[in-house]
């Protein structure tokens, strides 16, 4: 089935960069003339959309959003709406990343909102899952990114759901020191794809599921080896234009 789904190394810069830092590493990027079978996807800051889509345009490089509202428009102040990300040419958008569920105290049923409206405006929501570490302790994996998948499967139709990307990030993995081997990460992929399968074969074939707990050059192609492993969301190593290219070299 893997066949089917096109790889996605997708960079998350989160709340980094200027726009000559930004220049600067985009050029890089685009300078190793990238030919990869994979997508190449990189998520910015939304006041960097405008470089982006002007400094991408044409090339292998997509770019996408770090966060989105669930409202359309309205008396929503410093809030950014799917059909203003689409005005810029955006292609994705991470909803329900880790950071803002727990800083922002973002809901199950907030991250199924965003995805629906993202999809409205035709904009991809990359739906991040994972546990913390006190939840893999207690052996609530499997349940804790089951409960966060089906909450965005219940507000979107089958067809719907066959063009969302799902993330995993496991939290206690993130920038802790402690990784989760290939298989460990596997273990869960499949668990998630089990759970679209349930719903639908269709989505469950058409949706890549990516692993973002620390992806790093020296990890990415035993993970990507995978059967459920469809490629990453690639936090700190986004940065860096050598770490970004030889985890893309990987794919």
């Amino acid at each position: 089935m893997a066949q089917q789904r096109r790889t996605l190394i997708a960079g998350n810069w989160k709340m980094n960069g200027s726009l000559s830092a930004n220049s600067s590493l985009l050029g890089e990027l685009l300078a190793a003339s990238i030919e990869s079978t994979s997508e190449i996807l990189v998520c910015v800051p939304s006041v960097y959309l405008a470089q982006c889509e002007v400094s991408l345009a044409k090339t292998p490089v997509a770019f996408g959003a770090q966060d989105v509202s669930a409202h359309q428009s309205g008396a929503y102040t410093g809030e950014v709406s799917p059909a203003m990300l689409a005005d810029f040419s955006c292609k994705y958008v991470i909803v329900g990343h880790s950071e803002r569920r727990a800083y922002h105290h973002e809901s199950n049923e907030l991250v199924a909102q965003k995805s629906l409206q993202a999809l409205r405006s035709n904009i991809c929501p990359i739906v991040c899952v994972g546990e913390t570490l006190e939840q893999r302790e207690a052996g609530k994996t499997s349940e804790v990114v089951v409960t966060q998948l089906q909450a965005v499967m219940d507000v979107l139709d089958d067809g719907a759901l066959a063009r969302i990307v799902v993330a995993y990030e496991p939290v206690w993995a993130i920038g802790t020191g402690k990784t989760a081997t290939p298989e460990m990460a596997q273990e869960v992929h499949a668990v998630l794809r089990k759970a679209l399968a349930e719903r639908s074969v269709f989505a469950a074939e058409k949706v890549r599921i990516l692993y973002g707990g620390s992806m790093k050059p020296d990890n990415a192609k035993e993970l990507l080896a995978m059967p459920d492993i469809d490629g990453g969301l690639i936090g700190g190593a986004s940065l860096k234009a050598v770490d970004f290219l030889a985890i893309i070299a990987a794919a």
